[in-house]
């Protein structure tokens, strides 16, 4: 098969990949789509470290074409969500309800173990277990989950990460309350999931914050009912304060950057609540310790703190339903070799969210 290797910082090619037989708790699926997201460009650019080389993608979809012994949870010919949050269903994390925390003992092979995915006799590893960038996939059961068949698989892709994250930061980080008041920092597939979770938990108030007015245009039909550039602001904390008369009860950073943490931070009203979704590794953040008097609060959340195998069906009913809006978060679709390109290009094109479609 044809994958995407990566071998150092923007060091990748496309190459035949030889992929193994499903073994125990394994399966085997044919990839339809595949999202590439801000996580995927910080690997590709060296911000983020992964183990090399690698087959790269982390969000994908598609077709169960074999199952490995002891396989209880799908069968050969259904559709499939993979999410990088892989649980093994008997750690700590698995057994008090945060599987998005998982140690993940046993979910991939052992050193001892052929490779799932190599090339020529040379090993690669799976970025976060799942290596979407392939036109095949070998992943641990507990990485995958069924979804109804009528769901367009390059939306099943993103639930994969950039929506679950969104909604999974709104409904189980923060717990949004209805008739609340919202501001997201950076309407990018994350913050316009963080922006259609809060229209869904019943915000009254939701204020999106980016430097591209496409996409707060966007943001708008999603649900948003304020907008606000940034690069057309002297403070925007003063304007998301003004706006919100006296500041916003949730807020949420979509971005990774620690200066719009601290604005998301400062722009809190007494009892408010913080929630740092985009990655910050790396950043060191400065808050006002006057500003934690009155119960503000700040948090981190991984994905959402997701519980992808309960939390994807029923975002896939929430879309069928109409509730989540997704006909306009694909912005452009590429071929697999049009990757090298696309990650080039990442953040300059104004794009909510690129989609791989594989033949």
């Amino acid at each position: 098969m044809r994958a995407v290797v990566m071998r150092g910082a923007r060091d990748i090619e496309i190459t035949e990949v030889a992929i193994a037989d499903p073994g125990p708790h394994e399966v085997r699926v044919r990839t339809v789509a595949a999202g590439i997201c801000a996580t995927d460009h910080g690997v590709y650019t060296g911000r983020q470290t992964r183990p090399l080389p690698q087959v790269m993608g982390h969000e994908s979809a598609g077709v169960v074409t074999a199952v490995g012994r002891d396989v209880t949870e799908v069968e050969v010919g259904q559709h499939v969500v993979t999410c990088m949050s892989v649980f093994c269903g008997h750690c700590e994390y698995c057994l008090t309800g945060r599987p998005a925390l998982c140690l993940k003992a046993g979910v991939t092979r052992g050193a001892d173990e052929p490779p799932r995915l190599r090339v020529g006799d040379a090993p690669l590893h799976q970025m976060s277990g799942i290596a979407s960038w392939a036109e095949e996939l070998l992943v641990h059961e507990h990485a995958v989950v069924a979804v109804d068949p009528r769901l367009p698989l390059e939306y099943g892709a993103l639930m994969g990460c950039g929506i679950t994250t969104g909604l999974g930061a709104v409904f189980h980080a923060a717990r949004v309350t209805p008739g609340s008041s919202v501001a997201v920092a950076g309407c990018g597939g994350v913050g316009m999931s963080i922006v259609q979770g809060a229209r869904i938990a019943g915000a009254t108030q939701i204020i999106a914050i980016d430097t591209d007015d496409a996409k707060l245009k966007l943001a708008r039909t999603l649900g948003a009912t304020h907008t606000l550039n940034p690069t057309g602001t002297d403070d925007v904390v003063a304007a998301v304060t003004d706006l919100s008369r006296g500041g916003v009860e949730f807020s949420f950073e979509a971005i990774g950057n620690a200066r719009t943490a601290q604005q998301s931070f400062l722009m809190l009203r007494p009892g408010g609540l913080t929630t740092l979704v985009g990655v910050q590794r790396g950043n060191t953040l400065e808050l006002p310790g006057g500003h934690f008097a009155w119960d503000r609060r700040i948090q981190g959340t991984y994905m959402g703190s997701n519980r992808f195998r309960l939390d994807i069906p029923r975002f896939v009913d929430l879309y069928f339903d109409g509730r989540l809006k997704l006909d306009d978060f694909v912005s452009e679709r590429i071929g697999l070799d049009q990757i090298p390109d696309a990650l080039d290009a990442f953040g300059t094109t104004g794009a909510v969210r690129t989609v791989v479609e594989f033949p």
